[in-house]
C-alpha cells in the first residue's frame, strides 16, 4: 500500500490513526503548497478532487476521504479498536465523528481557508472571505456545545479512544496554529486535548 501524505489536518488524521494502530505504510509526499495535488499526475491518477490524503491499495485501488480510509484500515487491522468492536460501539463512534466534523472541523477549516489561508486557496476553490469570521464563530459554538458533554470522560465516545478523538485533535491542533486557539473556558476539552497531545501517536520519534 501507499499513503499519499501532505501538510494539513486531513492527512494528519490518517497518520494519527495509523500511529495508534502501529501501522507503517510507505508514504508518498505531496506538495500542497506548490499545488502538486491540483495537477497531473496526482489529480488524474490518484485523486480527481485534487485533495489529500489518499491510500493506494495493493491491487491499485485508490481510496480517498479520511473516514473511508480509516474505516478500511480498521477492517484490515482490527486491533487496537479505533472505530468499534460491536455494532453499538461502531455506531457511537460514527455518530460522534459526524458531530465533531460538522459542528467543529468543517467550519474551523473553512474559516481558515477564507481568511489566513486565502492567498493559497483563492485560486483553487470558491472562497467566501466575508464568511470567515462567522465560520470561526460556528466552530467555537460547537466546542462550547461539546465541552459539557465530555465532562468526566477521557474520550469523546466514552472510555476508549476512537476516530472521533483523532479527528477533533488533528483539527484543533491545526486551528491553534492558524489563529483559532482553544478557549480555556472549555475546561473539559482543554483537559482532553492535553491528554491527546501527550499520546505517543502525536509525538512521533
Amino acid at each position: 500500500m501507499k499513503f499519499y501524505n501532505s501538510v494539513g489536518p486531513n492527512p494528519r488524521v490518517v497518520a494519527l490513526f495509523m500511529a495508534e494502530k502501529g501501522i507503517s505504510i510507505t508514504e508518498v509526499a505531496v506538495d500542497l503548497r506548490s499545488g502538486e495535488n491540483r495537477r497531473a499526475p496526482y489529480n488524474v491518477e490518484v485523486n480527481p478532487a485534487g485533495q489529500t490524503p489518499a491510500l493506494e491499495l495493493d491491487d491499485g485501488t485508490i481510496l480517498t476521504e479520511i473516514t473511508a480510509i480509516c474505516e478500511y484500515l480498521e477492517e484490515r487491522f482490527p486491533r487496537p479498536v479505533l472505530i468499534g468492536a460491536t455494532p453499538e460501539e461502531r455506531a457511537a463512534t460514527r455518530m460522534w465523528t459526524r458531530r465533531v466534523d460538522l459542528k467543529i472541523c468543517e467550519p474551523l477549516t473553512n474559516g481558515f481557508r477564507f481568511a489566513e489561508g486565502l492567498p493559497l486557496f483563492e485560486s483553487r476553490m470558491r472562497c467566501l472571505p466575508e464568511a470567515a469570521a462567522g465560520l470561526k464563530a460556528v466552530a467555537q459554538d460547537g466546542l462550547r456545545w461539546l465541552d459539557p458533554l465530555i465532562a468526566g470522560r477521557d474520550f469523546i465516545a466514552g472510555d476508549r479512544i476512537s476516530l472521533a478523538d483523532i479527528l477533533l485533535f488533528a483539527f484543533l491542533d491545526f486551528g491553534a496554529g492558524v489563529g483559532q486557539p482553544l478557549d480555556p473556558a472549555n475546561g473539559n476539552i482543554l483537559r482532553w486535548y492535553e491528554g491527546m497531545k501527550a499520546r505517543s501517536s502525536a509525538n512521533p520519534s
